[in-house]
């Protein structure tokens, strides 16, 4: 950083100076971003931007200069991302094809830092230490192979030489090296014209989508977004249509209604521990209710993951020692019961802010499937209302009245929970207290709900590896691990029964390995063959997916590359409304619909707020062009 930073470059020496510097890292960032009110964290998680929160690396005791340098270039990058980033610009002409997209993200962050290292020589000085901090952990510098350097990592680094004339950092050279004469014999006349367009992210990025054209990836554009402009201004409108629902309800309800608010405010605070407890008999006689009203309009015959496209590039050396198990399998009933006490010991005072989160969604939905009246029929229900009017005229009729069917539409909701290892601690233990509160309360509206998680067997490969070596370590075998799908409540369980479950994410050990793509398929699969008509898919993960064992014997983004496909396929050939929440990890270069935390204790805010504004929504299939993606 530039300015104000500058007397932080040599070496904290003591925890004085560290907080110094922290102070100066935050001072410039938001002298950069424009943003006085961002909120800048450090700490030992990955860094992280989500929307007016940052997250840096926390220094070691002895920073060396190059620790500081890279901390103040992550700085730097996070905001100019804040200060020349138009997220809804993005998302509107954003391609379409997984590979398409990933090379447009990066060079749009390229394009962020290039405006800040034109202006600023110290910012230019600092992305460059980032960069080559990046790279050389990546193992970017013995490359060899075009099929495991990313393209779009190659063509952020040209593009960024291209906006600065600054060289690529000595580690990312060899990605330049391999895919620089084939880009620019290909696009080098769109990639000269990034220069005049650098300041206008619009006309910016509409080069980017030429220059993807000329790479022979035309296909994966998607269709011309001018011709959309009526279609993206109807998506935005959700989100203000959200908020005026919700002022609506309160309004139409006049000051009754306000009073009921707050009453059920004071309420909230009163019973949210009491509600994390047990379900009751009523909420099971709500759920059969509800599934007495299934239409049962669902299609059955057009799951399109019968067999998976021929085009992904993925393959499991053997299935022989996966599992899909239900929690108390893994462990018996007594420690189910004290790893579920531990929990809730843990988190007694976060239940009380997911409790009351909790029932403004309650509320909302049960406002959404109250039932209207028809009066003054001539069958029905004998309305007492009307008696009066009998009894002051005996040649009056009698009045009946009838109850209207709600339009609430019979709905599943499936959450998927990341087991991995880099989940330890607060982020598991947060999620699955999350996940245990919402069921509750969603079973209470008649909402089906399915618990799951994913991890591995063992680390670093299990038997599946040990099989491997002993066939003579066959090239390229694909996955290369022991599955563990963990069902920790299916959709037709209820809640009391499999509320203990959820304490086995405490359980020493369980956290290990985590291939997202395979797993996010098993959890779609057992969503699609459920009867209800609205089926959403609710992935919560903290990072991309990561087995050594899998990535040591296959290209670097195996995994990476499945899961994109797998997303893809969901997103727009099935049914499932997919929907994605990252913990300090940004998954929108993933998912479409998708929002970015930076601390697990957001996770509450996030779970809710996302699952309102779908129940919020009329069309669901309208969401899916990606007028609810986020940022933050």
């Amino acid at each position: 950083m530039a300015g104000p930073g500058d007397n932080t470059r040599n070496k904290p020496k003591n925890g004085s100076e560290t907080d110094a510097f922290k102070r100066s890292v935050t001072v410039c960032m938001r002298a950069i971003s424009g943003d006085k009110e961002l909120e800048v964290g450090f700490a030992k998680d990955r860094p992280a931007l989500a929307g007016s929160r940052a997250r840096l690396p926390e220094l070691p005791k002895k920073p060396s200069p190059n620790d500081i340098a890279v901390t103040r270039g992550l700085g730097d990058s996070m905001a100019l991302k804040r200060a020349c980033h138009d997220q809804r610009i993005h998302l509107k002409l954003a391609p379409e094809g997984k590979q398409a997209r990933a090379i447009f993200d990066a060079v749009e962050q390229a394009r962020v830092e290039a405006i800040g290292s034109r202006m600023m020589a110290g910012v230019a000085d600092n992305i460059t230490s980032m960069l080559e901090d990046k790279y050389a952990k990546a193992n970017f510098a013995d490359v060899k192979d075009k099929a495991d350097a990313p393209i779009e990592e190659a063509l952020a680094l040209m593009v960024r030489e291209k906006l600065t004339g600054r060289a690529a950092p000595k580690s990312g050279e060899r990605l330049v090296d391999l895919w620089k004469p084939w880009v620019e014999d290909k696009a080098g006349a769109d990639l000269d014209g990034l220069v005049d367009k650098l300041d206008d992210q619009n006309a910016f990025a509409r080069v980017v989508r030429d220059m993807l054209a000329s790479m022979d990836m035309a296909e994966e554009l998607g269709d011309d977004q001018d011709a959309e402009d009526s279609d993206d201004d109807a998506e935005n409108q959700p989100e203000g249509e959200e908020n005026s629902e919700e002022g609506g309800e309160d309004d139409s309800s006049g000051e009754d209604t306000q009073q009921q608010d707050a009453e059920a405010s004071d309420d909230d605070e009163q019973s949210s521990e009491a509600e994390a407890t047990d379900a009751t008999s009523e909420d099971l006689s709500d759920e059969e209710e509800a599934d007495a009203e299934t239409p049962g309009e669902a299609k059955r015959n057009d799951n399109p993951f019968n067999t998976l496209s021929k085009d992904i590039d993925y393959k499991v050396f053997t299935t022989q020692f996966d599992e899909t198990v239900g929690a108390e399998e893994l462990c018996d009933e007594e420690e189910l019961d004290r790893l579920r006490a531990f929990l809730d010991k843990q988190l007694a005072s976060l239940s009380g802010v997911v409790g009351r989160l909790a029932n403004r969604l309650q509320r909302r939905l049960m406002a959404q499937q109250n039932r209207s009246w028809d009066f003054d029929l001539e069958e029905g229900y004998l309305d007492p209302a009307r008696l009066v009017r009998v009894v002051i005229d005996p040649m009056q009729p009698l009045s009946f009245k009838q109850e209207r069917d709600t339009k609430f539409r019979d709905t599943v909701v499936t959450l998927v929970l990341d087991n991995s290892g880099s989940m330890r601690g607060r982020p598991i233990t947060v999620a699955a207290t999350c996940a245990d509160i919402l069921a509750r309360t969603l079973e209470r509206c008649g909402v089906s709900v399915e618990i799951l998680g994913f991890t591995t067997r063992a680390w670093k490969g299990g038997q599946a590896r040990e099989k491997w070596l002993k066939d003579g370590k066959p090239v390229a075998p694909g996955r290369l691990n022991d599955l563990r799908h963990i069902v920790y409540k299916s959709a037709d369980a209820p809640w009391r029964r499999a509320r203990r479950n959820l304490g086995l994410m405490m359980r020493e050990g369980l956290l290990k390995e985590n291939i997202d793509g395979e797993a996010l398929l098993w959890a779609h699969q057992r969503l699609i063959a459920r009867p209800e008509q609205r089926k959403i898919l609710m992935m919560i993960s903290d990072g991309a997916p990561v087995d050594d064992s899998t990535l040591s014997v296959n290209p670097g983004n195996y995994l990476e590359r499945h899961l994109r496909a797998v997303i893809d396929l969901i997103e727009t050939r099935s049914p499932v409304e997919l929907l994605a929440i990252g913990i300090g990890h940004d998954v929108t270069r993933y998912y479409r619909r998708a929002v970015t935390i930076v601390d697990a204790e957001e996770l509450a805010g996030a779970m809710t707020e996302q699952l309102a504004s779908l129940f919020g929504e009329e069309t669901p299939r309208e969401t899916r062009r990606g007028g609810l993606r986020r940022a933050s």
